[in-house]
């Protein structure tokens, strides 16, 4: 068996070993985009969370002015049928569930969250696939 001289038209080491460094380089880089795109969409979940959290603080902030106002004028009883203290109380009640309701769906939201399992899984492939293991 004779050795076959090297040809011009064969890559040298060096053009393989650019030609790899190049691969890898662009193989992380499309790895940090996905992850980048991941992040986005669980970014975007966890925000939308936050601020049903600050819309459920700030209707809770008015449901105790309600109760407070509802306290001024159950002091101060002055109407005839449904008493006008009931009717302040009803209106608490109401921001309350109200309330309620925004920090149930926000926990939802927030438990929405995730890490970008698609980008980790690919990033563990990379060793495996520079070893000629893919």
């Amino acid at each position: 068996m004779a050795i076959e001289p090297v040809k011009d038209t064969d890559p040298t080491i060096g053009k393989l070993v650019a030609d790899a460094s190049r691969d890898i380089s662009t193989l992380v880089s499309k790895e940090i985009e996905l992850a980048k795109s991941e992040l986005k969409v669980s970014v975007k979940a966890g925000g939308v969370g936050i601020g049903l959290f600050v819309a459920a603080g700030g209707l809770a902030v008015l449901a105790v002015i309600m109760l407070s106002v509802a306290f001024a004028y159950l002091i101060n009883w002055n109407g005839d049928g449904l008493a006008l203290h009931w009717a302040f109380l009803i209106v608490f009640g109401a921001y309350l569930l109200l309330a309620g309701l925004l920090a149930f769906v926000g926990v939802k939201k927030v438990k929405q969250v995730r890490a970008p399992e698609k980008a980790i899984a690919q990033g563990k492939e990379i060793p495996r696939a520079l070893k000629g293991q893919a």
